[in-house]
């Protein structure tokens, strides 16, 4: 028995569907049910009935999620631990999500330098969900990641409140001054985000169409911030980006929305409770560097109004 087996276990448990669970683990569904099984077997009895819809503990199973909840905590409470001991030298490990690397992860390795002299980094890209994961599995010490969060296992250091604005061509028959009505893009073509590198990103664009009543028209695809841009600025449509987007340079043009219903917000997170000494200085330096970055924001929608 391995401990990706009792995360497993725990994860089906917990949301009571294989399928979820695979999701949320970021494997297929059939390697999970064999995992199951092979753990069933291991143990010599049934954890799970499986139903038509979905799967429910048997008696044994609930008795043994309590102590593989309880294995799994102590593992990462070594973890943590261990990691609580490390030199102020030693490298900070740093999840990101795409829309945060133009302009705030630059921004937070120069101050963490600064405030830091000698730190190393191991920066990697990864969708909110994915930063989640690694972040309870000991994989990253902090993660930049897009509210909101579908767990209470982490602790925000620091968040950035983002209004949305229009991204359109030069020339648009949309591209006047001050703010525009959302509802008046209902028959546009849209430029979108691809969903499986942004899954949060882009079902908060989407939900701002569906929120004054239209689903966007979403034609055309990128995998990043600037490819979305990129296809706007060549004419193939329009997109919902954050305001930030702004300060890129880019041939498109850019007004704020005069009715933002959910403002797009990220967050600087870490592992609720983790005894890591270098993250008090991280919480100070994402503070200060969100701090600034909303002061540009602001003035960027005062000159979009």
């Amino acid at each position: 028995m391995e401990l990706r087996h009792l995360r497993y276990f725990v994860a089906v448990a917990e949301l009571g569907s294989i399928s979820r669970a695979a999701e949320r683990l970021f494997i297929a569904q059939p390697p999970l049910s064999t995992q199951i099984k092979d753990l069933e077997e291991e143990l010599g009895v049934q954890l799970l009935l499986r139903l038509p819809r979905g799967v429910r503990l048997t008696a044994a199973g609930t008795a043994f999620l309590d102590e593989a909840r309880h294995i799994l905590d102590r593992s990462e409470r070594a973890k943590r631990l261990a990691r609580s001991h490390r030199s102020s030298r030693d490298m900070l490990r740093i999840g990101y999500v795409q829309s945060a690397g133009h302009r705030i992860l630059p921004r937070l390795i120069q101050h963490l330098r600064v405030a830091q002299p000698g730190s190393e980094f191991d920066v990697r890209e990864m969708i909110t969900t994915r930063q989640l994961v690694a972040l309870q599995q000991g994989e990253i010490d902090v993660g930049i990641a897009r509210l909101p969060l579908q767990t209470a296992r982490v602790t925000l250091l620091a968040e950035l409140s983002e209004p949305f604005c229009l991204a359109l061509p030069s020339g648009h028959a949309l591209s006047g001054a001050g703010p525009v009505d959302l509802r008046s893009a209902a028959t546009e073509t849209f430029v979108g985000f691809q969903r499986q590198r942004g899954p949060a990103f882009f079902d908060q664009t989407v939900s701002q169409c569906t929120e004054v009543g239209f689903s966007p028209q979403i034609r055309h695809e990128a995998t990043s911030l600037y490819g979305v841009l990129n296809l706007v600025g060549a004419g193939l449509g329009i997109a919902i980006v954050p305001t930030s987007a702004a300060m890129l340079s880019v041939e498109c043009v850019f007004r704020a929305l005069s009715n933002p219903l959910r403002p797009g917000a990220l967050a600087v997170v870490q592992l609720r409770d983790d005894p890591n000494p270098a993250l008090s200085a991280v919480a100070r330096v994402a503070k200060q560097v969100f701090a600034d970055i909303g002061a540009e924001i602001k003035q960027i929608i005062a000159g979009l109004g």
